[in-house]
């Protein structure tokens, strides 16, 4: 078993500061909320070598996994991404920019555009994705495989019943 770790401690001090607070969560969404922040320190200076930051990743990844052509809708893209439409505004503004994607109209109907990835998107996208996953088979190598098959399994449970409404009190 691991050693005493920083939401050991936390727990410890909670438990002796309010004895009757059951600390049970912490255990696991205090270690999950490190362990993406952990992974999110160590991802975003990859993308910032390729000119992105991880909300610009997101979409280009969304677009690239969408069927070719790789377009989508901006109201899919936002839903895809769970953010607001504001958000994604900003993220598309900064792409385009960049010559990263383009939004050509929709032929049948020129008030509504699509979010399509451009060749140069393409090709950023897919290269910071094999990145992303050579840096992400390394950050889980401590891990054997059936213990990441149990974790995913967990985690996909606990966002499961979480997206059920079970957490509303």
């Amino acid at each position: 078993m691991a050693e005493t770790d920083p939401v050991d401690q936390l727990i410890t001090l909670w438990s002796v500061a309010m004895p009757e607070v059951d600390t049970r969560g912490l255990s696991v969404l205090g270690r999950a909320r490190r362990i993406t922040l952990g992974a999110r320190q160590a991802i975003e200076p990859p993308l910032a070598k390729h000119g992105i930051d991880g909300g610009g990743y997101d979409v280009l990844a969304a677009l690239r996994a969408a069927a070719p052509p790789h377009r989508l809708r901006p109201t899919e893209l936002y839903r895809a991404l769970g953010i607001s439409s504001g958000g994604l505004t900003s993220r598309l503004n900064k792409l385009e920019a960049a010559r990263l994607i383009h939004r050509p109209a929709a032929s049948d109907d020129k008030r509504s555009v699509f979010v399509e990835l451009s060749a140069k998107g393409r090709g950023l996208v897919e290269q910071a994705f094999r990145e992303e996953m050579a840096l992400q088979a390394r950050l889980l190598s401590g891990l054997a495989d059936k213990e990441q098959w149990v974790l995913s399994t967990l985690l996909k449970k606990l966002e499961a019943t979480m997206g059920q409404g079970r957490t509303v009190a």
